[in-house]
């Protein structure tokens, strides 16, 4: 058992000790592999049933360090953890990719983690930065952070509590935009086949640029909110609506005076499911609810009724919802 690696993942360092740390792995063959096993197992704990308590996910990692401990168990871990990991990921259809290669200077590899539908994750980025991941999204970033920025990207949504560093500004990439920040608290709300990109700002100040045009900057202030066509990279700037939406990394879902067809939507993304409705008319009708993810989607269904008076069918084998007057 190397201290070093726990240390690593419990967060015992600070960023100096994380870097000198990772220089060492280019010297010890055993010392890095244990890294990678350890590394994929906390990819793998973030997946927990109980991701809606960030504790109860640290109670289980410290557990799993204990076990390893234990000589046999080590050696058990050594011969099947690889497998292990690949049958959990293949069942949950997740994809993490995870590539370390080191040469004579260090060469920090990216890590891709994707949420699936259905799912949420949070994890704790190199410079302790917090991340919340909703379902269907992707983060690329690297194992550490080197050089004079943390760059990172995204597709999908994700809610960041940036690590503060005056010196190594955090920027991340999305749809074409660049949002650049030192420290501070926003949403990016960025799915590829979406039309509109959301960069809502809650502590803190960013500054947005496009791709499209580099001299081109944008700020945001506490409580702005960028709203990006992604086809055309327009913007414009408005106030947040709700700040009760980015409770969403707590499994809590609130819609502010917003369309059936938007719910509908984020209904299909959070609960892996297709929904039809057979009069596009009533896509348009307005709601301001609240739900909790673990009341399922039969409940919310049945909720949305007692507002206007729906039909609801459901097909279990084909997983599809069908909604008519």
């Amino acid at each position: 058992m190397n201290r070093d690696v726990e240390h690593y993942f419990l967060g015992k360092m600070d960023r100096d000790e994380r870097i000198a740390f990772l220089r060492e792995l280019t010297s010890d063959k055993e010392k890095q592999e244990t890294f990678d096993r350890y590394r994929n197992t906390e990819a793998l704990l973030a997946f927990s049933d109980d991701v809606d308590n960030p504790l109860d996910t640290v109670r289980s990692y410290k557990r799993f360090m204990r076990r390893m401990k234990q000589r046999a168990f080590y050696r058990y871990v050594y011969r099947t953890a690889g497998y292990a990991a690949a049958l959990v990921l293949l069942a949950m259809s997740v994809h993490f990719y995870h590539v370390y290669s080191y040469q004579h200077t260090i060469d920090i590899s990216e890590t891709s983690l994707f949420v699936p539908a259905g799912q949420r994750v949070s994890l704790t980025l190199s410079d302790g930065t917090t991340v919340w991941l909703n379902a269907r999204t992707r983060l690329t970033y690297p194992t550490a952070f080197i050089g004079n920025q943390r760059r990172v990207s995204i597709e999908g949504e994700a809610f960041f509590e940036v690590a503060e560093d005056k010196d190594k500004p955090f920027i991340v990439s999305a749809n074409g935009s660049e949002i650049k920040v030192l420290g501070t608290t926003f949403n990016v709300y960025s799915y590829p086949d979406e039309p509109v990109s959301r960069i809502s700002l809650l502590e803190g100040s960013v500054q947005i640029h496009s791709k499209t045009s580099p001299d081109t900057e944008v700020t945001l202030r506490p409580q702005d909110e960028a709203i990006v066509q992604n086809q055309t990279q327009t913007m414009t700037i408005g106030k947040i609506p709700d700040n009760d939406y980015f409770l969403w990394r707590e499994g809590i879902y609130s819609f502010e005076n917003e369309t059936l067809n938007n719910i509908l939507k984020k209904l299909e993304l959070y609960y892996d499911i297709k929904i039809e409705v057979k009069e596009p008319a009533i896509l348009k009708w307005k709601y301001t609810v609240k739900f909790r993810q673990r009341d399922g989607i039969d409940e919310i269904l049945r909720a949305l009724c007692k507002v206007y008076p729906l039909k609801i069918r459901k097909n279990e084998e084909k997983n599809i919802v069908k909604i008519s007057l």
